[in-house]
């Protein structure tokens, strides 16, 4: 019978990391690892197998099916609060202008300008696309009649979690569906 994991190359097949707790350790990015490095956690006993590819590899003397999801045998306590990057921003604001909602050509804008004092902080920036960024300028959005839609906080990792759970990855391997949980219909 044919299955389309036996003809799959090894490096199409990545393997979905699980905490020891049986969730994922990230939604966004996705915690996925190569099928090396997952083999290699296999045979250092970091990890417990929890499913399989139909795609063996072999070596002089061993076969071996490729693992799809594992789990550590160890928790990783994820941190409670994330990095402030430019990619962390847009996920927090979902990846929308908080000023008209757009999803294009999205940049950030300082709320409080830094002419007027501002600082780079969670607190301070948000998501705006280009042509509301250049409309707002060095005003407040007050002072620019632009209101935000939403204010600007500091995320938790939770948070920025939640949020990337809206936005799966292109590829979800079938035996990958029961440790994933994409929210069915997204907000507008």
């Amino acid at each position: 019978m044919y299955h389309p994991d036996l003809i799959r190359h090894p490096d199409s097949c990545p393997t979905l990391v699980l905490n020891a707790d049986y969730t994922p350790l990230s939604y966004y990015p996705l915690s996925v690892w190569p099928w090396q490095t997952a083999i290699k956690a296999v045979f250092l006993d970091r990890v417990d197998i929890v499913s399989f590819y139909e795609r063996e590899v072999r070596s002089p003397s061993a076969v071996m099916k490729l693992p799809s999801v594992i789990a550590l045998k160890q928790y990783v306590r994820p941190s409670q609060f994330p990095a402030f990057t430019r990619f962390n921003l847009f996920l927090r604001d979902k990846f929308a202008c908080q000023y008209c909602g757009s999803g294009h050509d999205l940049t950030f804008d300082h709320v409080v300008p830094r002419a007027q004092g501002g600082r780079t902080t969670w607190e301070n920036v948000c998501t705006a696309c280009a042509p509301c960024n250049l409309k707002k300028g060095g005003r407040t959005p007050r002072q620019a009649a632009m209101p935000l839609h939403i204010e600007p906080i500091r995320p938790t990792s939770w948070h920025l979690q939640e949020h990337g759970r809206r936005f799966p990855p292109n590829f979800l391997h079938e035996t990958w569906h029961d440790w994933l949980y994409w929210d069915v219909e997204l907000e507008a």
